[in-house]
């Protein structure tokens, strides 16, 4: 007798990708182990699981995760950059999200932001965290350089491959 299984990761991250790009609002798909429905509002894509009904509210909001942009940092969206006619010089290095998700730059509501405008950080430095799947996924630096911009901001929904972080690599 064959063994049912549920959905595996990259079936689940398929079915992200087909709700994504596909003009519907609500999926769900069954197994005889596993229930996964994927609900989208206002172009936010939601993956509610059986294991986060059961557990208990995460105690970070998104908006107490770290504090707003200091005056003189900018958090703007790739979009924002293009719409207002801005270049990214070729030199600059970019640090893109890996996965959809909901990007954090600080750990913890009390703590300071990973960096901020301005800051060098080194190869392999966490740069930001973004929550997947009631994951949180440290995204680290792959050169040494000079933030230049912060393309994010504190507690909002990434895509992947979109733009995070603008660094200037040190010579």
């Amino acid at each position: 007798m064959p063994v049912e299984q549920g959905l595996d990761l990259e079936e689940i991250r398929a079915l992200l990708k087909l709700a994504d790009e596909a003009d519907i609002t609500e999926l769900t798909v069954e197994s005889p182990r596993l229930k996964v429905t994927i609900k989208k509002a206002a172009g936010r894509t939601e993956v509610p699981s059986p294991a986060s009904a059961r557990r208990p509210p995460r105690p970070v909001p998104p908006e107490a995760a770290a504090p707003a942009a200091p005056p003189g940092e900018l958090a703007v969206s790739a979009e924002e950059l293009a719409a207002a006619g801005e270049v990214v010089p070729d030199h600059l290095k970019t640090i893109t999200a890996p996965m959809v998700g909901t990007f954090y730059r600080a750990p913890s509501p009390d703590a300071p932001p990973f960096i901020r405008e301005g800051d060098v950080v080194q190869a392999g430095q966490t740069v930001c965290i973004i929550e997947a799947m009631k994951l949180f996924n440290e995204i680290q630096s792959e050169v040494s350089g000079r933030v230049v911009r912060i393309l994010s901001e504190n507690g909002a929904p990434v895509e992947y491959g979109q733009p995070l972080v603008l660094l200037e690599p040190l010579p």
